[in-house]
């Protein structure tokens, strides 16, 4: 589990977060949403520490990610799995040698069960061929599974995932989304999804915090969101006529 308490982030005038309270639990995909400028990449990367609050608390489990000390700071980073945006993987290694990447930085395993576990990770995002292959050679989806799979090799208690969808097709997208929250259920694992993927919000979001202007304007799920009143959220999930439709027909239905 991570809460937050109160997450103020300024970057010189520019008062970014505002007081945020939040609780991320784990065995749930919980994502973030918000328009451009609401605060969603700087809440995401302060819960990853890259950014330095100047007022607030953010803890795992209990443990104060402020208090830490050096040693614990690098054993949290171990217990953390990240999906970048553009998937992130290196060009000149193969899909075996990007997902060992983290295992060879971390630890101090054999060869052999560092391609056991590899073997294993692929196995499970339906990859089990593709250990020599380079991320040129995959499909954005492929590629996307790899980096899905890097983020679980060591086997983490903390998943986030900035726009995992990014650049994929409709049908591949649900395809990352049904993967990302099977292996989240699975493995119990906290995870936290920064998105603009409605279609995410909709299917696999078991909690959804919306960002506005710094502030946390909404929360709910995807249950939830379809029946909110809350202006500012139903301006921006239901901006097309398609999920509009949809909406109406669940109000519908809930009504008769």
């Amino acid at each position: 589990m991570i809460q937050v308490k109160d997450l103020h982030k300024s970057f010189g005038d520019a008062h970014i977060l505002k007081g945020i309270d939040a609780t991320f639990e784990r065995g749930k995909t919980s994502l973030i949403i918000g328009q451009s400028g609401s605060g969603k990449t700087v809440f995401l990367k302060s819960l990853l520490g890259l950014h330095s609050p100047e007022q607030g608390i953010i803890s795992f489990d209990g443990n104060i990610s402020k208090e830490m000390n050096v040693d614990q700071k690098r054993q949290l980073r171990q217990e953390i799995g990240m999906v970048f945006q553009g998937s992130a993987l290196f060009d000149s290694l193969t899909v075996e040698e990007n997902i060992m990447f983290p295992v060879k930085m971390f630890t101090n395993q054999p060869a052999s069960e560092m391609r056991d576990r590899v073997h294993t990770v692929l196995k499970r995002v339906n990859l089990p061929d593709a250990h020599q292959k380079f991320p040129a050679e995959l499909s954005g989806g492929m590629q996307k599974r790899v980096a899905i799979a890097r983020a679980i090799v060591m086997n983490p208690k903390y998943l986030f995932c900035d726009e995992p969808n990014s650049g994929l097709d409709p049908k591949t997208a649900i395809v990352i989304d049904n993967l990302i929250q099977e292996i989240t259920s699975e493995y119990q694992i906290t995870t936290v999804i920064n998105t603009h993927d409605m279609n995410s919000v909709m299917e696999i979001g078991e909690k959804i915090i919306f960002l506005q202007d710094g502030l946390k304007a909404w929360e709910g799920s995807h249950k939830e969101i379809f029946k909110t009143d809350n202006e500012s959220v139903v301006n921006f999930v239901y901006s097309s006529n398609l999920f509009k439709k949809v909406r109406q027909s669940y109000l519908n239905e809930s009504n008769s």
